[in-house]
């Protein structure tokens, strides 16, 4: 090919592609590609369209060139289409936390499902399956438990702070970061994900630190003071946790902070200051100090209650959370008689809530902090039939069944991280010879990677159903359930 990036196109986006991507197909001559003109599929060269939906007329600038594909960004919208709705918050366009904001709610819904179905049957050749139909959210705004803001020394101006006579102070920003900028953060006053609450505790953590002339941790310099601020909020039991994440300990500062904070919040229930020594950008501590409450709050799922601690890991859309682990119950069609594993275990919420349907349940888990929550989730349930195990899932963790006399599993569920299961720990779920296994994910393509090696391996793929974790987001988790021929 003999063209080069940057070149501007006039299209009209005809289809929904992966991760929120507008495409449309163009013929390869206006590439001024170097092709024969006999060559089959001139015609079908794919573009795809960051930030475009299907209907738009836009124009778009190319930014990378393959042989088969280019990917281009969005310049502007000459016509928009149908689907278009004006996106709620004034960040909308810097903001990397809601990416489809500017989309009908409806229309997110049916492009997540049919582009689930596309990755299976398409990228994983898969057939004969049943696609039920996707779960929506009930709440698309202020759903989310969990909002993890991040301070920086070095803020993020919009087009519109630049052109303002108003003096901005540039060194100071607490918000979100704009997408793939990782030491810049847009300064946010408000956000629509989690709570009004928590714009009111975001907005005090500023000016408080603000005042007190704070530094910042500097990801170059590996100096400063302030990195996180993350606070987590109950659904049904109406507790609130703000958890401060410093470089450093600070005990007259953060209990100055502390007592101010709840003057101002009173219905913030605990408060936490986590430290973090690492030079890594995690928002978790090496230690955490308790300022305030007892370091936990409380939440349910379903009949069950679980508590949370600042670092433990739970369901961020707390009410689509008993959607998801009742689809994957539902999957499971268990009977009560039989033995189940739960890989990639957490908290032990996956397996606390299926353990009444069943005989036993052992749960494996890499975090050993995850598995002390888990053992304490299951304490305060009074749960006796669920056991925890710290097990390492990027190597084999048949030895841990073998040393432990644990039985062979009838059914086995498996909730991994978004880059899939390691081939070590697939190929153990074969060996063990499950009649069904139950596959939840947040990332259908991994998914899908890893369903195709069980396929190989003597199962059917029966059924899929996407349930919407993450409105306004291309985001979507996802649920399979394959049974052994």
């Amino acid at each position: 090919m003999n063209i080069k990036k940057g070149k501007k196109l006039q299209l009209l986006i005809n289809k929904y592609a992966f991760e929120g991507k507008g495409l449309t197909k163009i013929n390869k001559s206006v590439l001024n590609v170097n092709s024969p003109q006999n060559e089959t599929g001139m015609n079908n060269y794919v573009v795809f369209v960051d930030g475009a939906y299907p209907g738009d007329e836009v124009i778009a600038e190319l930014t990378k060139i393959k042989k088969s594909y280019a990917l281009a960004k969005l310049v502007e919208i000459l016509k928009p289409s149908e689907l278009r709705v004006k996106p709620k918050c004034k960040y909308f366009a810097y903001c990397g936390g809601c990416k489809q904001q500017d989309l009908q709610y409806s229309a997110q819904t049916e492009y997540k499902q049919k582009q689930v179905e596309e990755i299976f049957s398409k990228l994983g050749g898969l057939k004969d399956f049943q696609t039920e139909k996707i779960v929506p959210s009930e709440k698309i705004f202020f759903y989310r438990n969990k909002m993890e803001f991040s301070f920086s020394e070095k803020r993020w101006l919009t087009a519109d702070e630049i052109k303002s006579d108003e003096k901005i102070d540039s060194d100071f920003g607490l918000g979100l970061h704009v997408p793939k900028v990782f030491d810049k953060v847009i300064d946010i006053d408000e956000c629509f994900l989690q709570s009004e609450l928590s714009n009111k505790i975001l907005n005090f953590t500023r000016d408080f630190f603000k005042k007190k002339s704070a530094t910042i941790y500097s990801t170059k310099t590996h100096t400063g003071y302030l990195r996180n601020l993350v606070i987590k909020q109950s659904f049904h039991l109406n507790q609130l946790m703000v958890n401060l994440v410093t470089s450093t300990e600070n005990e007259e500062l953060v209990k100055e902070y502390t007592t101010e904070l709840l003057m101002k919040i009173p219905s913030v229930t605990t408060v936490v200051n986590n430290i973090n020594l690492k030079k890594a950008s995690v928002a978790t501590g090496d230690y955490e100090v308790v300022f305030s409450g007892n370091g936990f709050i409380f939440d349910s799922i379903g009949k069950y209650k679980f508590r949370i601690s600042a670092n433990s890991f739970f369901q961020t859309n707390t009410i689509q959370a008993e959607k998801l682990y009742q689809t994957a119950l539902d999957f499971a069609g268990m009977k009560g008689n039989e033995t189940v594993f739960d890989l990639y275990s957490g908290a032990g919420t996956i397996a606390i809530f299926v353990s009444e349907y069943c005989k036993n349940v052992f749960a494996f888990e890499s975090v050993e902090s995850a598995v002390k929550d888990a053992k304490e989730n299951a304490k305060l349930n009074g749960v006796e039939n669920v056991f925890f195990f710290n097990a390492d899932l990027y190597q084999s963790f048949l030895p841990l069944i073998e040393e432990n006399n644990i039985p062979s599993p009838d059914i086995v569920i498996v909730d991994p991280p978004r880059s899939g299961m390691h081939k070590t720990t697939v190929n153990d779920v074969i060996f063990l010879n499950p009649g069904k296994i139950v596959y939840v994910s947040c990332n259908p393509t991994t998914q899908v990677r890893d369903i195709k090696m069980f396929c190989e391996s003597g199962y059917s793929l029966v059924k899929i159903k996407a349930v919407d974790m993450f409105p306004q987001t291309y985001h979507i988790e996802n649920v399979a359930l394959l049974v052994k021929r």
